[in-house]
């Protein structure tokens, strides 16, 4: 027989182990039914587009005045070798988010990431190829390499780079690709626990568990905003349902002796605790009625003053009651 519980249960094992090149497992559990398909789809997206990467953004070619031109002794047009340009994943050396690269090639060769390697930029992928020229040929460009997420289309780059330069499609997140698993892990006999089974593989920008390790970062990053719900007292509408009965909201948090009762009527309600005109106002008249040592002549009485500002007993003329009534007692307890 399942337990009855009024917490949901709180996960306390994690496993996270290399298995590949640029590739880890995480394990975790175990989590309440439900509990690990909630965390882990989020986590999932987050890899994807919260984890900081490098990206060429830009590139100007001597010689060359379009994305589609050519440059002689090049093999490839320039559109081909800009693919294979945004194909190397560079990452920047110095910790900056942006360094201008230049590279300068004369003479019969292939080239690959490489031999892209240099003081500023590291290449994660050096077997990438980029070009091939011949002994006639020479190839200088400048490439603009700059740290971001996710994707930035060409367009958005266009606006804030130089006349001179070629605006690349940028593909910051150095995610490859994100699986996971649910399965169900048996606690205390209860088999409808689930553990998460996570595998992450980057491009080398970035190792996996970095790249975890970002994504929980901007899950609480983005979850942070929520914490200002604890310090939050909700709103009261107290609105009214007919017409006629616009009293003063406020006055249903102020003291029964703002309603100028006789004493006699006064002390019944103090007698039975009831200190707050929105506790009258919540009641019906059998509740009314029910108050110890509270006479016909008072029960008017109370009426009376009630429809006076806005809240006949027995009236449903109030919403939110569960919310008044909480904050009626926070009131009490407050005194």
């Amino acid at each position: 027989m399942k337990k009855i519980t009024t917490t949901p249960y709180v996960p306390n094992e994690i496993e996270v182990v290399n298995v590949g090149k640029n590739i880890a497992r995480v394990t975790a559990y175990p989590f309440e039914n439900g509990c690990a398909v909630t965390l882990a789809h989020p986590l999932r997206r987050l890899l994807y587009t919260s984890t900081v990467g490098f990206a060429p953004t830009a590139v100007k070619i001597d010689g060359v005045s379009h994305e589609f031109d050519s440059l002689r002794g090049m093999f490839e047009d320039v559109t081909l070798f800009i693919i294979n340009l945004k194909n190397i994943r560079f990452k920047l050396k110095s910790g900056a988010d942006r360094e201008v690269v230049e590279y300068s090639f004369k003479g019969a060769k292939e080239i690959k990431g490489s031999d892209l390697n240099n003081d500023l930029v590291e290449i994660v992928n050096p077997d990438s190829y980029l070009a091939t020229i011949n002994e006639d040929a020479e190839l200088k460009f400048s490439v603009i390499i700059e740290r971001g997420i996710g994707y930035v289309p060409s367009e958005e780059i266009r606006e804030a780079t130089e006349s001179d330069y070629i605006a690349l499609d940028a593909f910051f997140t150095p995610v490859k690709h994100v699986n996971y698993d649910i399965e169900n892990i048996l606690v205390e006999g209860n088999s409808d626990f689930e553990k998460i089974v996570m595998t992450i593989t980057t491009d080398g920008q970035v190792t996996p568990v970095d790249a975890f390790k970002n994504a929980i970062e901007a899950m609480y990053q983005q979850m942070s905003i929520f914490n200002k719900v604890l310090n939050i007292t909700p709103e009261v509408n107290l609105s009214v349902k007919k017409p006629g009965c616009e009293g003063e909201h406020a006055k249903l948090f102020e003291g029964i002796e703002n309603l100028s009762l006789s004493s006699r009527s006064s002390n019944c309600l103090i007698k039975s605790e009831i200190r707050f005109i929105g506790e009258l106002a919540l009641m019906d008249e059998d509740e009314l009625k029910e108050i110890k040592n509270l006479g016909k002549k008072s029960i008017d009485e109370i009426k009376a003053a009630m429809e006076n500002i806005g809240y006949p007993i027995g009236e449903d003329t109030i919403e939110n009651k569960d919310l008044i009534r909480r904050k009626i007692n926070e009131l009490k307890e407050s005194k």
